[in-house]
């Protein structure tokens, strides 16, 4: 497998990165976080008019410029690196899966949204009986006449709180734990001002991000709101969640490079017993480990991303989503330990990368709900 970067991936990351170290400051963007704006709008439209990274793995007639994998692996290993909040990979990768796998009209008008940093999509699928199965679906969606009615619950929708658009998966036929039988609506959405038939309750993440709960009832939808052949969502769902999955764990790669990085370093600063503490074996020996997991979780990011097209999507990225948990659980709670008490603070960062990672240990399924997938997937 090879590692190295083209010429024009090396200008991509070159370019984000630098536009990040030199335009997002990490205390600003948790104030940001923090605000009832919740996160920096002028930044993603920054990312959209500037850098064109929202645009990057988009189709090229839909306003996209035509990247894959690759080009998206880069890109949120830069972001996870300075732990940007901006909804990339629940908008552009998520999102944009969904929408760009879709033939409809809404869809194409949405994709181009999205390119031009004016649509932000939140994914409502999860249930509160839906454990970490995606097609585990109750929320119901009957017709009448040109309309869809839906009624049902969804929780922990990511970015609903600054979204332009919802996607809702609802059942239309079958059971509940069917994969058959799902269908796919994009609705806007003002989180200010929501449609009638739907309650929502907004809230922020321990990592800074921003989900909601919804109660849907009644909710009565066109069918040109419809972006997926009925019944049959579940193919682009489970694509598109992979593709959103591996570029989780590009984003966690980035933030623990960086976490290894800022470690290292402190443990060259501090000093006890009149020397710093890198002298000390014992703590040597646990940044061996921490490089260890770090180089593992590397690997395996290459290996789902550049695996999402083939047979071996499911196993690749399952594997890569179990490695990462485990690395995120190991080198996050290191850093913490190897910084004392400072790692929590709310002034050092690593206290900050620290939630993020904890975080992605359960984002699109924990290492159980992974490690069974990758024993019962083909390939």
């Amino acid at each position: 497998m090879d590692f190295n970067l083209t010429d024009e991936q090396q200008l991509l990351k070159n370019s984000v990165s630098d536009f990040l170290s030199n335009r997002y400051a990490l205390d600003t963007s948790r104030r940001a976080a923090r605000s009832d704006v919740g996160w920096q709008p002028q930044v993603w439209k920054s990312f959209a008019e500037e850098l064109g990274i929202l645009a990057a793995p988009l189709p090229e007639e839909r306003g996209g410029l035509g990247g894959g994998a690759e080009e998206v692996l880069v890109i949120a290993e830069v972001l996870g690196q300075h732990l940007v909040v901006e909804p990339f990979i629940g908008t552009v990768v998520l999102g944009g899966g969904l929408l760009r796998r879709s033939s409809t009209d809404l869809a194409a008008e949405l994709v181009g949204g999205i390119a031009s940093g004016d649509v932000v999509t939140g994914f409502a699928a999860l249930e509160p009986t839906s454990g970490q199965a995606f097609h585990s679906v109750r929320t119901t969606a009957r017709r009448d006449g040109q309309h869809w009615v839906l009624d049902g619950q969804k929780i922990v929708v990511s970015d609903a709180p600054i979204a332009t658009h919802l996607i809702i998966t609802a059942r239309t036929s079958g059971d509940a734990a069917d994969t058959a039988g799902l269908t796919l609506f994009a609705i806007p959405f003002d989180p200010a001002d929501p449609p009638s038939g739907i309650d929502v309750h907004h809230y922020r993440t321990i990592d800074d991000h921003h989900a909601s709960d919804l109660v849907i009832s009644g909710l009565r939808v066109p069918d040109s709101a419809r972006i997926s052949e009925v019944d049959e969502a579940w193919p682009l769902i489970d694509a598109a969640l992979d593709e959103a999955t591996a570029a989780t764990v590009a984003e966690a790669v980035g933030m623990l490079r960086k976490v290894l990085s800022d470690t290292v370093e402190y443990t060259k600063q501090r000093q006890q017993f009149g020397v710093a503490i890198s002298n000390f074996q014992a703590l040597q020996h646990r940044m061996v480990n921490m490089h260890i997991e770090v180089e593992q979780a590397v690997a395996a990011s290459y290996l789902a991303s550049l695996n999402l097209d083939g047979a071996r999507r499911t196993r690749a990225v399952s594997a890569a989503k179990a490695t990462i948990a485990r690395a995120a659980r190991l080198v996050g709670q290191e850093a913490v330990q190897l910084h004392g008490g400072m790692g929590m603070t709310e002034e050092l960062a690593i206290g900050h990368y620290f939630k993020r990672l904890t975080v992605i240990e359960s984002e699109f399924g924990n290492r159980d709900f992974h490690t069974t997938r990758y024993q019962h997937a083909r390939g």
